[in-house]
């Protein structure tokens, strides 16, 4: 799959995610097999660029290309505005965020909540199709609730517009996260636009993938919250696409060594304070379904410093690796 002069290695997509997508996390996700990252949302009021949050989210260092930035906002001047800024400080990609369901984004009228107002739509995508000279990218819902799904029509836009790709999370805005993914609408919006379409919803595992690839006609997968504590999903995925056989599942010890050096990222991004609490939630997602993992991650929490940290993991996992190399999830320890 191409956006614009990007040829994608494949066509696994890491979703973006609010916290969670930040550099250290989008360049281990590429190193595990993703074809792109689009990074956490930045916000398009100018006030907010001088923060170190927004200076952080900027920070493209390193970065495998192509580097995706994703802009949030309803005003399309200042939309504008944000993605001339982003392009300014590294990004190769512009997205357009209309596919947040989080309250505090819906209630300045941004994210999903734009979905109601299909004129804005079009001004604010024209406005940043206008502004930069790098690919513009839009994530959308199928609509804003199960009575209006309007993603073919909001798809049309985008795509007159000059948008190049549309990523599509299968569920309504007032659907949130809750039930299942409705490919069926994903499958008609890719029928009526030429642009390349991402499926995004409920992946989680290769066989997963494949059938949405197979039943929404889509050019690529979107995974989000599968891919935390488990970024080697894309190389499963990926491999399991090429050949129909799946890659044995990652020993104890890659486990550790992924996972340290997940941490030792973070914390020299974000120092030690901040870093340090980011981390907590990347230790309780690798953790998650090992034995004995429950206390262990109580006991996380509690500590304050990064070598604390780094000494509970690897004591963790020591005792863990006794169990056996390849006896990683609690399932397996049971059987």
């Amino acid at each position: 799959m191409r956006v614009g002069p990007y040829q994608l290695k494949n066509a696994l997509v890491v979703a973006p995610m609010a916290g969670v997508t930040d550099r250290p996390f989008r360049q281990l996700c590429k190193r595990m097999g993703a074809g792109m990252a689009v990074s956490e949302m930045v916000a398009s009021n100018s006030l907010l660029w001088g923060s170190e949050k927004t200076r952080r989210r900027a920070n493209h260092e390193g970065e495998v290309d192509p580097i995706s930035v994703q802009i949030a906002g309803a005003d399309p001047a200042m939309m504008a505005e944000a993605a001339q800024y982003n392009v300014d400080q590294g990004a190769q990609i512009i997205d357009i965020n209309m596919g947040c369901p989080a309250k505090k984004v819906c209630n300045v009228m941004a994210g999903s909540a734009l979905l109601q107002n299909e004129p804005l739509v079009q001004r604010i995508v024209e406005a940043v199709v206008r502004a930069v000279r790098v690919p513009v990218t839009l994530k959308i819902r199928t609509g804003w609730d199960r009575t209006n799904r309007n993603a073919v029509t909001v798809a049309k836009i985008a795509q007159d517009a000059g948008v190049q790709l549309l990523a599509i999370h299968g569920r309504t805005r007032a659907c949130a996260y809750n039930g299942e993914a409705e490919y069926e609408t994903i499958a008609a919006v890719k029928s009526r636009i030429s642009i390349p379409v991402i499926a995004n919803g409920d992946i989680t595992t290769p066989e997963k993938a494949k059938h949405v690839l197979a039943c929404t006609g889509a050019d690529a997968v979107m995974i989000g919250r599968a891919a935390q504590g488990r970024p080697w999903i894309f190389r499963e995925i990926d491999h399991y696409l090429k050949t129909g056989t799946h890659l044995p599942p990652p020993e104890v010890h890659e486990i550790h060594r992924v996972l340290i050096a997940h941490l030792h990222d973070l914390y020299e991004f974000y120092g030690e304070h901040t870093g340090v609490r980011i981390a907590r939630k990347h230790i309780s997602w690798y953790t998650k379904g090992l034995a004995g993992s429950a206390v262990f991650r109580h006991a996380m929490n509690q500590l304050q410093s990064c070598a604390a940290q780094l000494a509970a993991v690897d004591e963790f996992f020591g005792e863990l690796a006794s169990y056996g190399r390849r006896l990683t999830y609690i399932e397996e320890l049971a059987a």
